[in-house]
């Protein structure tokens, strides 16, 4: 399964959900909005499938020192919106997400960052690829409250156009109330040209395989972590 999704795996407590629900076969950890315990394992927060309508993912790290890491590997074929909410009130916790997105219609994604306790790590790279005649929207916060001092904040976008009729949106911003250790947001949106495919073709691709070199290429450079 996690093959299919390109989800890398290792030892870890799981929470799962396909299509946007909960599986309690796959998972190890049955509190699915609240972080509350500390593992001696990292948490793996697993979310994958085809998506419609309105979906919402809570997670709330209330816990000292727990790394959580997040993968999220979503389609959609009709209008959809997801929700992310993450909020980190345990000192010393941080949370490491991948989130992609292949929209084929209308993809709404808003995702909350909540640092509310010092010392905390929220650090997610989401990508989307708009195939032909899709639009999608993203947006961004990042929230550091009073007296969270020394938290590390990055959210970074980043979009692949399949079609010249795709449309992707960014939309990151930041509440800063506190001196953070460090706090970056950054977005760009890669639109495949004549150039670069003409470079492929030379290389001695065909049309399908400079369309699948790019894609790939796009999906695997996750360069946060």
């Amino acid at each position: 399964m996690w093959n299919k999704f390109n989800i890398k795996t290792f030892p870890s407590e799981t929470i799962v959900y396909c299509d946007g629900v909960y599986q309690p076969e796959l998972s190890t950890i049955t509190e699915t909005g609240i972080i509350n315990k500390k593992y001696d394992l990292p948490i793996h927060i697993i979310y994958v499938g085809d998506i419609k309508d309105e979906n919402t993912l809570n997670i709330n790290i209330s816990v000292m020192s727990q790394p959580v890491f997040l993968s999220v590997n979503i389609k959609n074929k009709f209008p959809a919106f997801l929700n992310i909410f993450i909020k980190n009130t345990g000192k010393n916790s941080e949370i490491r997400g991948h989130i992609m997105c292949e929209n084929s219609s209308e993809l709404g994604l808003k995702i909350v960052a909540e640092h509310d306790a010092p010392d905390t790590g929220i650090l997610l790279q989401t990508k989307i690829i708009g195939n032909k005649d899709s639009s999608s929207s993203a947006s961004g916060v990042a929230i550091i409250n009073p007296n969270c001092k020394n938290c590390r904040s990055d959210i970074r976008f980043a979009g692949h156009t399949l079609d010249k009729s795709a449309k992707i949106r960014f939309m990151p911003s930041q509440r800063i109330l506190s001196v953070p250790e460090f706090a970056n947001h950054s977005a760009y949106i890669f639109h495949p040209n004549d150039k670069t495919e003409n470079y492929l073709r030379a290389a001695g691709l065909s049309g399908a395989e400079v369309k699948d070199a790019m894609v790939e290429a796009f999906i695997n450079d996750f360069d946060l972590f």
